[in-house]
């Protein structure tokens, strides 16, 4: 898998720690959608394990009662990592410009990325990184909904519908050798698409793309 170069482009094409350098706190996304990645959280997660919460903010969504060996946080926004009390330790770093994660080998069981993963213009690249950094038998999940800024999308990601989105991230898993073929979990809207649009609580479609490494 290989996105052409014209996929990678977005319609803002400036620095993205400009975009992102005032703290945004606020979910992007609503109670349902929220609720659905906690309780696969709570069912794919194992309690004192090591998690890397990839292009993270103030909140991780990870179920309360469940007690980690460490999270590690990585976003654009320092502020709002430093608000995210699940973190016990994060970095900022803008992986447009840099995939490659200044963490070791084989070092986490859980690598966790929400509603981010249509930013990324070197999927490839960032896949990789996810494998490498996963322990054998660790996991990744990739969530994401119908939600987005628009203008930081990849045109790949834009102009897809929500099925293709999900190919798309099986594809991201598939262009790595060594993760398992990819599930995925989806819970589509039944609301109209005017009250999808206007944010009605329950619109928010769940999609849930996971694999693990061999």
């Amino acid at each position: 898998m290989q996105l052409k170069p014209n996929q990678r482009l977005k319609l803002d094409d400036t620095d993205d720690k400009l975009f992102y350098a005032y703290p945004r706190f606020v979910t992007h996304v609503d109670e349902g959608f929220i609720q659905q990645l906690t309780d696969l959280y709570r069912d794919r997660l194992k309690p004192n394990t090591r998690i890397f919460d990839m292009m993270s903010s103030w909140v991780s969504h990870l179920p309360e009662e469940m007690e980690f060996a460490h999270v590690e946080g990585h976003g654009l926004n320092g502020e709002e990592l430093a608000r995210n009390s699940r973190l016990n330790h994060y970095f900022v770093q803008n992986l447009n410009e840099n995939p490659q994660l200044p963490l070791p080998d084989e070092d986490f069981d859980a690598v966790l990325n929400c509603v981010s993963v249509q930013y990324v213009q070197y999927p490839e690249a960032v896949f990789s990184e996810i494998y490498r950094i996963l322990k054998p038998g660790g996991v990744a999940i990739i969530s994401f909904s119908n939600r987005m800024f628009f203008e930081k999308a990849i045109q790949a990601w834009r102009e897809a519908s929500e099925a293709q989105r999900v190919e798309l991230v099986k594809a991201y898993f598939a262009s790595v050798p060594g993760f398992t073929t990819a599930e995925v979990i989806a819970h589509k809207s039944t609301l109209p698409n005017l009250l999808q649009w206007l944010g009605a609580a329950g619109g928010d479609p769940f999609y849930a793309v996971i694999a693990y490494r061999n």
